[in-house]
This record gives C-alpha cells, sequence and structure tokens, in this order.
C-alpha cells in the first residue's frame, strides 16, 4: 500500500471515531497537578517561570482592562505551544495542522475582542472603519476594504497556522523519505541530507514555538484595539 504524503495530517480513528479530542487533551497530561504548595519540584518552578514569563510578555501592549484576559490568553499559549510541539516526535498526529481546529480558536476569541468593542466604545471601534482625512469620494470604497480586512482577520490567523506546520511536517517526511531512499545508494549524499533534516527539525521547533506565540500576539492586540 503506498501512503500519501498528506496521510499524517489525517486524524487516527479508532472503530471509526476521530481521537483529535484525545490529541487535544493530551498535553494537560503533561502538566503537574495541583496541590497545597506553590512549587513541588523543579519541573513546577519551570512551569511557573514560564507561565510569568509569557504572561509578561502577552500583556505588555494591553491597558489594565485587557489583563482579564490573561488567564484565557496564557491558556492558549500554552496549549498550542504543547501540542505543536508533541506534534514533532515520530508517529504522533498535530491537530494544528487541521485548518477546522485553528478556525474553531481563532474566530471566536476574535468575535470576542469585537464584541467588547462594540460594547464598551462602539464610537471608536466603527471610526477604524474609515481613517481620518479620508477624501469623500474615497469614503465607502475605503470603509469596505476596512471591513473585508477586519473581517479576515479570523481566517488569516487560522491559515497562517495551518500553513506554517503543514509545510514544515511536509518538508520533513520529504527529506526523511530522501534520506532513507538514497542510504543504500549513496551514503555520503544520505548523511548530508540527514544532517539538513536535522537541521530542518531545529528549524521547525522554533516555528512551533513562533507560530503559537503570534497566533496569540495578534488576539492580544485585536483586543487592545477595543478596550
Amino acid at each position: 500500500m503506498i501512503l500519501n504524503f498528506f496521510d499524517q495530517f489525517t486524524s487516527p480513528c479508532l472503530l471509526g471515531i476521530p481521537l483529535v479530542l484525545i490529541s487535544m487533551l493530551f498535553p494537560t497530561l503533561l502538566l503537574p497537578s495541583p496541590t497545597n504548595r506553590w512549587i513541588t519540584n523543579r519541573l513546577s518552578a519551570l512551569q511557573l517561570w514560564f507561565i510569568h514569563l509569557v504572561t509578561k510578555q502577552l500583556m505588555l501592549p494591553l491597558n489594565k482592562g485587557g489583563h482579564k484576559w490573561a488567564l484565557i490568553l496564557v491558556s492558549l499559549m500554552t496549549l498550542l505551544l504543547t501540542i505543536n510541539l508533541l506534534g514533532l516526535l515520530p508517529y504522533t498526529f498535530t491537530p494544528t495542522t487541521q485548518l477546522s481546529m485553528n478556525m474553531a480558536l481563532a474566530f471566536p476569541l476574535w468575535l470576542a475582542t469585537l464584541l467588547t468593542g462594540l460594547r464598551n466604545q462602539p464610537t471608536t471601534s466603527l471610526g477604524h472603519l474609515l481613517p481620518e482625512g479620508t477624501p469623500t469620494p474615497l469614503i465607502p470604497a475605503l470603509i469596505l476594504i476596512e471591513t473585508i480586512s477586519l473581517l479576515i482577520r479570523p481566517l488569516a490567523l487560522g491559515v497562517r497556522l495551518t500553513a506554517n506546520l503543514t509545510a514544515g511536517h511536509l518538508l520533513i517526511q520529504l527529506i526523511s523519505t530522501a534520506t532513507t531512499t538514497l542510504l543504500p545508494i549513496l551514503p555520503t549524499v544520505s548523511a548530508l541530507t540527514a544532517l539538513i533534516l536535522l537541521l530542518l527539525t531545529i528549524l521547525e521547533i522554533a516555528v512551533a514555538m513562533i507560530q503559537a506565540y503570534v497566533f496569540v500576539l495578534l488576539l492580544s492586540l485585536y483586543l487592545q484595539e477595543n478596550i
């Protein structure tokens, strides 16, 4: 049976039931269980340091009114980062390569930021659709363009995350296939491609971390516009 390169993005099934939900919930098993003590071991200390660092970076562009979103944004950041990194392990499935999941995360949160702005400061939020000093003949066209750019934000969030992770996984699979194919024929070339594969894997680890951070950072910037 010849497998397709895109088979790695198919959700694993058991008795015909997709296991994507289990794949999403599995990273939570790696988090330490809550206890009466703040820090119980080095892993807990490292986790608290990481959460503090992420919270500080995400809250920098927000004013005091947006700090109530800290729990949602940091939890989303931790979920995306853990799923992206676990998806680089062999024989694993990465839920964030599915556009449906990324859109399910991006659209409700983007809509929440938009509704927050329309509730708290409707005039300012609607004023973003028309830049100040716009000539009168260009007003209808600019309002249409700004409205489209506003509505396309959740799609851009989901597609960006999906495309970057999918491209990286495909490159890793292509180069690994070339490495194993060339090994009995051209061992020297196979060793060179293995080195390229190692460097690409390191790059993909960085991409997995950066894309999770960019996803949440853009949401925080959208929130800042509406508070």
